[in-house]
Order: structure tokens, then C-alpha cells, then sequence
């Protein structure tokens, strides 16, 4: 909240290149923060869920926090958009995890057409969800090196955990979107983790 509407226009956020308040950007996109207790296996599934609930709904408060540009469109804060999206990412997993545990856990017949269908409704929204980090590549220009650099670890980290989880899932929109950004880019380490990402998805089909 403070940060969100707490500071005026021209006033400097906190950031990583701050020494003074890096730790307040560091705190703010732990992974830990939900980690420690959504993996917490002594805790009920239904109580993780909620938690996770909660979490993500303040990551979308998050999201607003360092979009600035300045007047040549260029990202005032690129590193720390980063790191709040792949702070999501990581939460996303675990979140859409979670619910579907708990749908099966609550499922008089976890094989039932019903619950099948409830459960890979969430996989495809958690992807879909996946896909909006990519249309971040429509704007590469905006980032600095170091942040197209970022851009592709978030991909190589998260999406493939993504795949990994649910190698069986329907990637095509997915598949779409990385040939599509494939075409768009023109940098040399988020064209490599696309490709990555590509040769993952199409492994997980020979195996199929």
C-alpha cells in the first residue's frame, strides 16, 4: 500500500541500485515470504490454499508498484518489475497446485469427469497467466541489458518448472506464443530461453 500510493510521481521508489533501500525490494520479492509456509506439508492443504489465495492477491496489488517509464518509454525499474513477476511465477505454481489439491482431497471421485475437468481448467488458466510474462518481450526495448538478461532467467527458471509439473498439460498456446516470440525478439538470451523452453515442451510430447 505504501508503496503503491505512498510516493509521489518524482519520487524515487526503492530499488536494487539503492544500497539504502534494497532490502526493502529484496523483503518485498522473497520468495520465502509464501514458500515457508505453502510448502509447510504439516499444514492442511485447504489452509495452504487460502493462504495461497491471499498471497496472490496482494501480488497483483504488487504489479502496479514499479511499471514507470520514462519519456523515451524506457523502464524507470526494470530489475524490480522482474522480480515482482517472477515472485508471481513462482507463486502461480504453487497457488494453482494447491487448489487442485485441494479439489481432488474434496472430490468424492478425484477420476470423475467433473473433477478432471475442474483441475486442467486451473492448469490452462495457470498457463494462459504464464503467457502474459512473455508479452513482456513486446516491449524489450524498454528493458536494459541487464534486465533483458532478467527477463530470460525468469523464463528459464519458471517455465521450466511449469513444464516440468505438468509435462502432460496442453502447452499449444503456449508453443503459439514462444514461436510468435521467437519472431519478435531480437535478443540473444531470451531467443536461447525461448528455445530452451521450446525444445522442453516438445520433449514432453516424445514421451507422451
Amino acid at each position: 500500500m505504501e508503496l503503491n500510493y505512498g510516493y509521489e510521481d518524482d519520487e524515487k521508489l526503492p530499488s536494487f541500485d539503492d544500497p539504502t533501500t534494497r532490502m526493502i525490494v529484496e523483503k518485498l520479492t522473497d520468495h520465502e515470504n509464501y514458500v515457508i509456509v505453502l510448502e509447510d506439508e504439516e499444514l492442511g492443504v485447504k489452509h495452504r490454499s487460502g493462504v495461497a489465495e491471499e498471497f496472490f492477491k496482494q501480488w497483483k496489488d504488487m504489479q502496479d508498484i514499479y511499471r514507470a517509464r520514462d519519456r523515451q518509454d524506457k523502464y524507470l525499474y526494470d530489475k524490480e518489475m522482474l522480480a515482482v513477476w517472477q515472485f508471481g511465477l513462482g507463486l502461480q505454481l504453487r497457488y494453482f497446485k494447491l487448489g487442485n489439491d485441494d479439489i481432488l482431497a474434496s472430490s468424492d471421485d478425484p477420476s470423475s469427469d467433473i473433477t478432471k475437468t475442474r483441475v486442467n481448467r486451473n492448469i490452462k488458466t495457470l498457463i494462459s497467466n504464464f503467457n502474459i510474462y512473455l508479452d513482456e518481450i513486446n516491449h524489450e526495448n524498454a528493458f536494459s541489458n541487464e534486465g533483458k538478461n532478467l527477463l530470460a532467467e525468469g523464463i528459464d527458471k519458471h517455465f521450466t518448472a511449469l513444464v516440468e509439473l505438468y509435462p502432460n498439460a496442453d502447452f499449444g498456446q503456449l508453443e503459439r506464443k514462444v514461436n510468435l516470440m521467437l519472431e519478435k525478439s531480437d535478443s540473444a538470451s531470451i531467443k536461447e530461453s525461448l528455445r530452451k523452453l521450446k525444445e522442453l515442451i516438445e520433449s514432453k510430447k516424445s514421451v507422451i
